[in-house]
């Protein structure tokens, strides 16, 4: 019998890594999604800073679970709005906390509940909850937006895959008919070269052949046909001063520069330069911190009280066992 093979050192992975982001060259690929086609060359080119929209939506979503008692959980989510118009945030609205069970089939109401344009047998999770609340928020961004907007997405224009592509099909034509546009702003890209984050590969070229300041961009991919309505994949660097530069998705219809150019306007925020401010406010609304948590926990508390549940049973059901035994 053969005996199993050392495991790695840390010093083998760390050269392993090492090796990966040091290396330029290998395939395009994006992990976390497979309906891409990339770009033969990937160029770098100079972005022109362009006037900001002057009605600008951006839409985020928040998540979080309030119990566990691991075969069923009650979890809230939210969508959030922030809308930038005529050189100012002229709303700020949070979004409502929607709480659901899930766990045990009790997350199928969910799908009647909220209208979900789902398979009947799909799979019903915290994701796929978050993800429909912010694209019914987009859905009502596209429809309140003036002619000539801008509406921005936390992430990109791919709404989870257990919704029809027929869904994005019918907003994107929304859009393109009452003159808005859509973007999606993606943080923390999976995006690779090799096996290497590609927007830093970028980021290093673009400072070599561009100079450390410049503001640039670059067509990465296009989405296939039968993924849904047919998207541009860019990178873009939209400030000077900015650290990083993000994916941005857009229709394949848009003028990428435009957009960009545009958008850069909005990116120019001293705390994060490089990301648009609007998205920034409704990060901020759509987040649920502790004190979120803790006030809907003590809300289900008082529910669970005049339902005359016992505390013991809560205890049983809820009480984290490693969380009581790391504090041993």
């Amino acid at each position: 019998m053969s005996l199993p093979s050392p495991a790695p050192t840390i010093e083998q992975a760390a050269a392993r890594l090492a090796s990966l982001l040091t290396y330029a060259g290998g395939a395009l690929s994006d992990p976390e999604r497979h309906d891409l086609v990339f770009e033969a060359e990937i160029s770098v080119r100079p972005l022109v800073r362009l006037p900001a929209p002057a009605d600008v939506w951006a839409v985020d979503g928040g998540q979080a679970v309030v119990a566990d008692a691991r075969c069923l959980q009650l979890v809230v989510t939210r969508a959030s709005r922030a809308r930038w118009r005529g050189g100012r945030f002229v709303l700020e609205d949070e979004g409502e906390l929607r709480p659901q069970l899930v766990g045990c089939g009790e997350e199928r109401t969910a799908v009647m509940t909220y209208a979900m344009p789902v398979r009947p047998d799909a799979a019903v999770d915290i994701g796929l909850l978050r993800d429909w609340g912010e694209w019914q928020a987009v859905s009502q961004s596209v429809e309140e937006a003036d002619a000539g907007a801008m509406v921005l997405i936390d992430g990109d224009l791919e709404p989870d895959w257990r919704l029809p592509p027929s869904y994005l099909d019918g907003l994107f034509a929304r859009a393109d008919a009452g003159g808005v546009t859509l973007a999606g702003v993606t943080k923390h890209s999976s995006l690779a070269r090799g096996g290497a984050p590609l927007l830093g590969q970028l980021e290093r070229r673009a400072e070599e052949s561009l100079g450390p300041r410049a503001m640039w961009w670059a067509r990465l991919a296009t989405t296939r046909p039968d993924s849904g309505p047919n998207r541009q994949i860019l990178a873009a660097r939209l400030d000077p001063d900015a650290r990083f530069s993000f994916r941005v998705d857009v229709p394949a219809g848009a003028d990428p520069e435009s957009v960009l150019g545009s958008l850069s306007s909005l990116a120019d925020d001293a705390a994060f330069p490089g990301y648009p401010y609007p998205l920034s406010v409704a990060d901020r609304l759509a987040a649920c911190p502790g004190w979120v948590r803790d006030d809907v926990w003590a809300q289900l508390e008082d529910g669970l009280d005049i339902a005359g549940v016992p505390f013991d049973v809560r205890e049983r059901a809820f009480t984290d066992r490693h969380r009581l035994m790391e504090r041993a």
